[in-house]
């Protein structure tokens, strides 16, 4: 692995004869990775989900290295970060994760290597190919990639129009093993995007899955077709998925309604250039008034404070991830005809709302999950041009992990909390200086905050 990583940092910039060296390296039989352990499963019985520590069940083990199968890459992991699902995976809601593995092991004899003991966790990679399977063409040892978190087998009709509705459509490294937040992974290749050359290796690991579902849930035909004028309510606008979004909205031409939480989180949306902003904690929305009812005089409140803020529009789009806690407001405040994009619902999965604000109103719902490979490379290709950039906050150890999945679970942090997986520092992988330079107020406008 030494060598390996002396090489990588000494690739600057990439080249094509260096490809040979990298397909000579001898691939090590055991990596480190962050797992959770199918032993531990109920170590959390009975405690309240907020009080459940990542800290305490993910772990830094030496695993084997699997064996690369026919369309799949190796690759040697740079740098990751944490997404939500990382903290599901480590306090084992709304299931165990090995469920998934389980599933997945019988599907085949090659998929049977994910079903193991252990989970190695995570969504996002940055990193360089080590080796690719049978029939691999367009990627080779020595590419610098990202990788998107959308696995599927695409051996039935279902999703060849949308690869997203594949019957055997996986999320790597939440349901599939092998994933980020390690030394190596393994991936699918056409998973597999170009490392954004103005990056750096943690920032290019921020972006991904987040950066995808928002332009899939916005953007996208598949989620709210956003188009230029569109009022977009951004739930958790400074956060891992609402910092995209706000981004997206803001370079598509809408006017995003940021909803935060502090006016730290206020200002970070202002620097991001949005001007319309709501601080729901200093106006303090109550949306429930107990944990069975909902208010709806807030949801009224929320609407008027809407309007104030846009001259009387109501929100075209509502961006919604919180889930059972805004979902009911979501849907009143909604134009009539509107759309609400639904993922994640980190607050509770299940959702109500009064279907006659829905039905008489002519309203959508339409459920997002991730993005497909043509929506992940769009929205790679955004921040390869530097017209979208990486939230990126703050970066912690491979051996730290846990504590990065507690800062998410708390939501204590702001953007996306990144983690150096081979990379000794941060700082390395730059390969076009001129472009960073160029937006680098921009890409480092949430470090620290």
């Amino acid at each position: 692995m030494k060598d390996i990583l002396e090489a990588i940092i000494a690739q600057s910039p990439p080249s094509p004869d260096r490809r040979a060296e990298f397909a000579a390296f001898t691939v090590p039989e055991f990596y480190r990775g962050v797992v959770v352990r199918r032993e531990e499963t109920g170590m959390f019985d009975g405690v309240p989900s907020q009080e459940k520590d990542p800290r305490r069940s993910l772990h830094i083990d030496e695993v084997p290295t699997p064996e690369v199968g026919p369309g799949e890459a190796l690759v040697a992991v740079m740098a990751s970060s944490v997404n939500y699902n990382t903290v599901w995976t480590s306090i084992f809601e709304p299931m165990s994760t090995f469920g998934f593995l389980e599933r997945y092991g019988r599907t085949s004899p090659l998929a049977s290597r994910h079903d193991q003991p252990y989970h190695v966790v995570g969504s996002d990679l940055a990193g360089v190919v080590l080796r690719t399977g049978a029939g691999v063409h367009v990627w080779s040892p020595g590419d610098e990639v990202v990788a998107h978190c959308l696995s599927v087998e695409l051996e039935r009709a279902d999703g060849h129009n949308d690869t997203m509705l594949d019957p055997e459509q996986r999320i790597w490294g939440f349901e599939t093993n092998f994933g980020g937040l390690a030394e190596l992974a393994l991936v699918k290749t056409n998973q597999l995007m170009p490392k954004p050359a103005h990056l750096t290796w943690e920032e290019a690991a921020a972006p991904g899955l987040v950066n995808s579902t928002a332009y899939r849930q916005l953007v996208s035909a598949n989620g709210a077709r956003m188009k230029q004028g569109d009022v977009v309510l951004v739930w958790g606008a400074s956060g891992g998925l609402g910092s995209y979004a706000t981004q997206l909205a803001l370079h598509g031409g809408a006017i995003p309604v940021c909803v935060v939480s502090s006016p730290e989180k206020a200002e970070i949306c202002r620097s991001l250039g949005a001007e319309l902003i709501i601080d729901r904690v200093a106006e303090d929305y109550r949306f429930w008034s107990d944990e069975h009812t909902q208010n709806p005089r807030e949801w009224q409140r929320l609407g008027r404070r809407i309007r104030e803020l846009t001259g009387g529009d109501d929100p075209d789009i509502v961006l919604e991830h919180p889930g059972r806690e805004t979902f009911g407001a979501s849907v009143y405040v909604t134009r009539r005809g509107g759309t609400i994009a639904t993922c994640a619902s980190t607050s509770g999965f299940v959702h109500e709302y009064d279907n006659r604000y829905l039905w008489m109103n002519l309203k959508h719902i339409v459920g997002s999950h991730f993005a497909n490979y043509r929506e992940a490379w769009e929205a790679n290709r955004l921040i390869a041009r530097g017209m979208i950039h990486p939230t990126l906050s703050r970066v912690y150890p491979l051996t730290e992990t846990g504590q990065a999945a507690y800062d998410v679970h708390r939501n204590t942090h702001q953007g996306k909390v990144g983690v150096l997986c081979l990379a000794p520092t941060e700082g390395l992988g730059v390969r076009d200086s001129e472009l960073r330079a160029r937006h680098q107020t921009a890409i480092n406008r949430f470090r620290g905050v």
